[in-house]
């Protein structure tokens, strides 16, 4: 994948080129978010101790983008140095007609118009696909299996309970055995999202419900929070040592009225690659800014 400038586009939508730091060149022109309620702030304050890095979102009309980086920078391109994956060039889908992108004036709800579907990250190169995981929806029970059995009735109340629309989900493995799983959330608001997140106690010192197969996660310090979208925050959690067969990696992005939360392991002692699951990280973060 080469060097590559998107924009918001008002017929088609512009290739997304994710990156990594240093900032891009173009200084951001972020839009004002709508105030919040003072509710949400008061709930949520203790919890936005992650710093947020802004990437910037450029332009008006039915898709958005963001400015061009040097090649070394984009996270997309698979390197033998640093075992990034190969993912496809990225598009943002088009919004219908006179829809606003999430964060922009006349949203303050925040919500994500395009399918939500079309926002999962597709697989990498050399992918195997998860049959189970295509890329559609999928239901609040199969979301709920990748925590340990006895938090998912709480899961289940926050959900019903939270004005929880869809769930998409795709996953796959790679040749080295590593397995990815992302599932994006919709809810009716940013709010909701948010009220979500803080409900399930997910934060900068919490990762909310244990994972299924996971002894323990703890906040992953390597985290640099490079090429989040201004008006997102990311949570990025490790399984430190000694982890059991598969070391866990898992982080939620919060962005508008929607949560993601992208899941990685590998078996064998090893553990699971921080490179490429950061890469995963970074460009779900993007394709949902």
């Amino acid at each position: 994948m080469s060097e590559q400038t998107a924009a918001p586009a008002t017929e088609e939508p512009e290739v997304l080129a994710p990156a990594m730091p240093p900032m891009p060149s173009v200084p951001p022109t972020p839009a004002v978010p709508a105030p919040r309620p003072p509710r949400r702030v008061l709930r949520a304050v203790a919890r936005w101790t992650t710093a947020v890095l802004v990437f910037g979102a450029v332009g008006a009309g039915t898709t958005y983008g963001i400015t061009s980086m040097e090649r070394t920078d984009v996270p997309g391109l698979a390197t033998e140095s640093d075992g990034r994956w190969d993912y496809p060039k990225l598009s943002l889908p088009a919004l219908p007609a006179d829809r606003p992108r999430p964060g922009s004036d006349g949203n303050p709800l925040e919500i994500h118009y395009a399918d939500l579907r079309e926002l999962l990250l597709p697989a990498p190169a050399g992918a195997t696909l998860d049959k189970k995981l295509k890329g559609g929806w999928v239901t609040p029970e199969r979301f709920m299996s990748e925590f340990v059995a006895t938090d998912r009735p709480g899961i289940a109340r926050t959900l019903r309970e939270g004005t929880l629309r869809h769930i998409a989900a795709r996953g796959w493995t790679m040749p080295d055995g590593t397995s990815n799983r992302i599932y994006l959330l919709r809810f009716s608001s940013a709010d909701d999202a948010d009220a979500f997140r803080d409900e399930r106690y997910i934060g900068a010192s919490s990762a909310g419900a244990p994972l299924h197969g996971a002894h323990e996660m703890r906040l992953d310090e390597s985290w640099k929070g490079g090429g989040e979208v201004d008006g997102t925050v990311a949570y990025v959690f490790s399984e430190p040592k000694p982890f059991d067969s598969a070391q866990v990696r898992e982080a939620y992005v919060v962005a508008g009225d929607t949560v993601a939360l992208v899941v990685q392991s590998r078996e064998g002692g090893g553990g699971t690659p921080r490179v490429p699951f950061h890469q995963t990280v970074i460009l779900q973060n993007q394709l949902l800014g």
